[in-house]
């Protein structure tokens, strides 16, 4: 049972989101698992007053501690480190700086004894030393800062369900796969990453200790008297996403929910194989395709039809780049060993023949009028089917088609991790076949990376001019996050894969300079982002 009143509950989850039964709402899919699971769950959204942390009592198993799909000092502040403005979608998830900390602290304040596990982004990616662009210096891990007993790192469904029925069986929490815990001793599983201190001290082991971040790996950092240990991730499959968002979710969103332009989404499949350098995605959903399996995904589509207010419209193909979907390794899986970025791999699968094949059955469901591709794809994979390309421009796309070259300086984008190279070829095939449509591509740019300058910029400037590129969806101001090598290199001055020093602009003259260039544009309103 999952509900916002009440006691005697298993487990209570305090997030800084509002809760929405819905599959895109980090703590609605957590409550949606534990209730399959037979749990009775409690839910405390946006907590303010001590009434509000103490009104469901003490759960019996443990606390579930959140900021939700979002870094709480991102969502706080600007890349200018500015307070962001209050405004009716910031209001709609307002979060206490450095949220999981602060709930935590409360949660011991209120409920001594009680078991509290972290997760969510925040958790995540501040699982071990992290540069922390908010305070510009290296902080511990947030394991040790929330007093937290267990930290569930990236998607949490499988982890939180061991963790229930451990506590609920009175057995300990270690060695659970997908988490950190704090442990004195260490055997020879792990891989010993440079300690807390050295990471704090020595820029060239932060740069290390980069290198060594992985999800497929037992990792321990020391700290004073102990280490923080991470099991490594456990295996989540088309099996278990399948039954994941089968589940029975209502989709009824809070009246403030931030989802309302996704309420009719689907998600299609979990992690990213583009390495971007600046992206956390690699170490919160993994750096493998897990995708979900055709049949689940038009069943979910049949079901959305029935729903009330449904309008024959799917919001969205969601995942972190909608055409990644079913791009796995041809090699059979007893051979899978490498480690190496899947994206040039010449075994991955990138014909888009089984995503090709989704779309077309999905359009003949009764009651599917159109099915949008909103959040983005990435062009240089779409470049390996045509087909593809020309089954969006046809059915899938309302006007424009979201792509992020981010750059065009050859040195930046190498230091992004990005690869522009087919960026022209594409451009010319899309506007060839959409000029009768008139239909556009819409684009996303970053400034201020490690290793851009003014001159970049001002080249990145008249490169957009010339090539008629002011459809601009929004250009950011690069902002450091914990755990990415983009921010490794923000802090070091050196890039981690050739210790090679690189150039950062630190000074925030120099960043608003390169503000102020970019506005020259004739942008959209949604494009600056401080």
């Amino acid at each position: 049972m999952i509900t916002k009143s009440g006691n005697d509950l298993d487990v209570i989850l305090i997030t800084g989101e509002y809760y929405d039964d819905h599959p895109l709402s980090p703590v609605g899919i957590i409550a949606k698992v534990l209730d399959a699971k037979g749990y009775r769950v409690g839910i405390i959204e946006k907590p303010e007053m001590p009434e509000h942390y103490t009104k469901l009592g003490t759960p019996r198993l443990c606390f579930g501690v959140t900021s939700g799909s979002i870094d709480s000092m991102v969502h706080n502040y600007t890349p200018l480190k500015h307070k962001r403005i209050e405004d009716k979608y910031s209001d709609a998830t307002k979060l206490p700086d450095r949220a999981v900390i602060y709930y935590c602290n409360k949660l011991k304040q209120y409920f001594k004894s009680s078991v509290i596990v972290i997760g969510g982004i925040e958790a995540s990616l501040r699982r071990f030393a992290h540069y922390d662009y908010w305070d510009n210096s290296i902080r511990r891990s947030i394991l040790l800062d929330s007093r937290a007993n267990i930290l569930v790192y990236g998607n949490g469904e499988k982890q939180i369900i061991e963790i229930a029925e451990r506590l609920k069986q009175g057995k300990d929490l270690v060695g659970i796969q997908g988490t950190c815990i704090l442990q004195k001793n260490l055997d020879s599983s792990f891989e010993l990453l440079p300690s807390f201190k050295e990471a704090a001290e020595d820029k060239q082991k932060f740069c290390a200790m980069q290198m060594k971040f992985s999800n497929d790996k037992n990792l321990a950092q020391e700290y004073t008297n102990s280490y923080v240990v991470q099991y490594k991730y456990p295996d989540y499959t088309t099996k278990d996403l399948d039954w994941i968002y089968s589940l029975d979710y209502s989709r009824k969103l809070h009246p403030k929910s931030l989802l309302k332009m996704g309420k009719f989404s689907v998600v299609i499949h979990r992690g990213c194989i583009g390495a971007c350098n600046f992206c956390s995605l690699s170490l919160h959903q993994g750096n493998r395709i897990i995708s979900r399996s055709e049949t689940n995904i038009l069943e979910e589509i049949r079901r959305l039809t029935t729903y009330p207010g449904f309008k024959g419209y799917i919001d969205d193909f969601v995942g972190p780049s909608s055409n990644m979907y079913a791009m796995v390794c041809t090699r059979p899986r007893s051979t899978l060993s490498c480690s190496d970025s899947c994206i040039h791999c010449p075994q991955l699968d990138k014909t888009h023949r089984r995503l090709i094949s989704l779309l077309r059955k999905a359009r003949q469901i009764q009651g599917v009028k159109k099915i949008f591709i909103r959040s983005g794809i990435r062009y240089d994979l779409a470049m390996e089917s045509r087909e593809y390309i020309k089954e969006i421009s046809e059915h899938h796309i309302s006007g424009c088609l979201k792509i992020a070259p981010e750059h065009f300086s050859n040195n930046v984008v190498s230091l992004m991790g990005k690869d522009n190279r087919r960026f022209d070829e594409f451009s010319t095939y899309f506007t060839a076949i959409n000029q009768q449509k008139k239909q556009a591509l819409r684009y996303y740019f970053m400034i201020g990376h490690p290793g851009d300058s003014v001159r970049d910029v001002l080249s990145l400037y008249d490169t957009i001019k010339k090539r008629h590129l002011e459809n601009i969806e929004q250009f950011q101001l690069f902002t450091p996050t914990p755990m990415t090598i983009s921010s490794c290199m923000y802090w070091t001055g050196y890039n981690p894969f050739t210790g090679r020093k690189i150039n950062v602009v630190y000074d925030y003259h120099t960043k608003k300079k390169l503000k102020r260039i970019m506005l020259n544009l004739p942008l959209k309103k949604s494009a600056e982002e401080d």
